[in-house]
């Protein structure tokens, strides 16, 4: 089965138009012409159906023009663009609806190559845009997925289930940390650096080599003496942010003016 790159859509209300445009496509085995539209209500119903991912759309259609296509169709719905139209005073508001081109005719075969090359090109950035993006999503979540949601702790003699979104801070005591949560501490027999890399870093932030804090927990920055700065967390805690960890904890939350 021959797998197209390009599936695309024919819209126009004169069918020798949509012949001559069929002709010029029906030799590239890089594109499937996956229907034809006689005017604009067809092209609605075929678009949202077909889903193309690109159409050559006539602009000057009885009932419902090209224009009064687009503005039909949700944002998610609108493939690439591009006008065809023997007037040229539409120019200016296709490319307002970012439109790929703008094909006046008659136009011959050389002119039409150019425009689909470059809708070929501009459709493939976009699908790697989106692939990447998604790629990346599916990243994140998976490494969201793999941080800790509980923390196994002791207290008098029982094991409990701490979550992780209940710890207000954590402070290091050599070889233990102690997990700070409302008024209870726990104690863990683990290094602050090995644990902070099992934590959400949109969650905890380090800032301090001794202190991680959790970020819903932070309540006030405190600017002091020489650049130094406090920080006051919703129970009242007071820790001190180290010039280490200052420039990464401003970049998160802005840098203070």
């Amino acid at each position: 089965m021959v797998k197209h790159d390009l599936r695309i859509l024919i819209i126009d209300d004169e069918p020798r138009a949509r012949s001559f445009i069929r002709k010029l496509l029906i030799n590239d085995p890089s594109v499937e012409i996956a229907g034809e539209c006689a005017n604009g209500y067809e092209a609605i119903r075929a678009i949202k159906t077909v889903r193309p991912d690109l159409i050559f759309l006539d602009v000057q259609m009885a009932e419902l023009d090209g224009f009064a296509v687009l503005e039909q169709l949700q944002p998610e719905e609108v493939p690439a663009v591009i006008f065809v139209t023997a007037y040229d005073q539409y120019a200016l508001r296709a490319f307002e609806t970012h439109a790929l081109d703008y094909l006046l005719k008659p136009f011959d075969q050389e002119r039409f190559s150019r425009t689909l090359q470059h809708a070929k090109l501009r459709i493939s950035e976009q699908k790697n845009t989106q692939q990447g993006t998604i790629a990346q999503l599916l990243a994140n979540e998976s490494r969201r997925s793999a941080y800790l949601k509980r923390i196994t702790v002791k207290r008098n003699g029982r094991m409990l289930l701490l979550r992780a979104q209940d710890i207000e801070w954590i402070e290091a005591e050599d070889n233990y940390v102690l997990l700070h949560s409302g008024k209870d501490s726990y104690i863990l027999r683990q290094t602050l650096s090995n644990l902070e890399g099992r934590l959400d870093p949109e969650s905890f932030i380090r800032v301090h080599r001794s202190a991680i804090v959790n970020i819903e927990a932070l309540k006030e920055v405190q600017p002091g003496f020489s650049g130094a700065y406090g920080l006051e967390l919703n129970s009242g805690a007071k820790l001190r942010l180290s010039r280490g960890y200052r420039e990464k904890f401003f970049q998160k939350f802005g840098y203070p003016h």
